[in-house]
């Protein structure tokens, strides 16, 4: 895990973390990857984001229940209620490749799903109570693939944005295995999916305004028409012969 620190900080050692590695793995003539998936036989790479939620004032952290450790604090609530609100408009900030997508599947501990729950790690949105200087939010969504700066700014944008607007939360949280739960909202299955929802999205634009948005969304289309193009190792091996 990177030590926290601010957001800018905190993207910046991601960064820094990603460019060191890879420098060192090829000194040693081995070659570093951060795909979210980059083999049928390993778990996904995960860039997931912990969060808390600082007083200027008082300098206390937001996310503590001072009264109880399983009540979860009012600003908490509004912040997950913003995230999930705009996770299904948002997604391809955090999962921006193609490849992405081949992590969101269940039994993997990756995310499928609209979804939230207390120390549960089958959920999107995971919330780890504890002391006042550990208790944090951990959105579960990203992988190592993600742009550390876009994916802070989505989780941050959105759970601002909830409290901003008071959302309630309305998601049922989590009990059990999520992937399981027969009333999940799932997330998008594909890029192209993905894409196509935040390019409509008038959300994406009010958090992140329309020059942006358009930018981005152009440069994932675009992603998404390279690999269409190409016959896939995949098609040769189930095709070539049987057709």
């Amino acid at each position: 895990c990177i030590e926290y620190s601010d957001l800018m900080e905190a993207a910046d050692r991601s960064v820094l973390f990603k460019t060191g590695e890879k420098e060192i793995a090829f000194r040693h003539g081995v070659m570093a990857s951060f795909m979210a998936k980059w083999s049928n036989d390993f778990p996904g790479s995960c860039g997931h984001i912990h969060q808390s939620l600082w007083s200027g004032k008082s300098g206390n952290n937001l996310f503590y229940n001072q009264e109880s450790k399983n009540d979860i604090p009012q600003i908490l609530e509004y912040y997950i209620a913003g995230q999930l609100h705009c996770l299904p408009e948002i997604l391809p900030m955090y999962a921006p490749t193609v490849n992405s997508y081949k992590r969101f599947v269940p039994g993997s501990w990756a995310s499928t799903s609209v979804s939230w729950a207390r120390d549960n790690r089958t959920a999107a949105l995971r919330v780890v109570p504890g002391r006042e200087n550990s208790s944090r939010l951990e959105t579960r969504v990203p992988g190592a693939d993600a742009n550390p700066y876009l994916a802070m700014a989505a989780a941050l944008a959105s759970g601002l944005y909830g409290i901003e607007n008071k959302l309630t939360l309305d998601v049922a949280e989590t009990q059990g295995n999520e992937y399981s739960n027969p009333e999940a909202r799932k997330l998008p299955s594909n890029l192209q999916d993905s894409v196509s929802r935040m390019k409509t999205s008038d959300l994406a634009k009010d958090l992140f305004g329309k020059t942006f948005v358009d930018h981005f969304v152009y440069t994932r289309e675009w992603e998404w028409e390279q690999f269409s193009k190409k016959v896939t190792d995949w098609e040769l091996e189930r095709y070539f012969e049987i057709i």
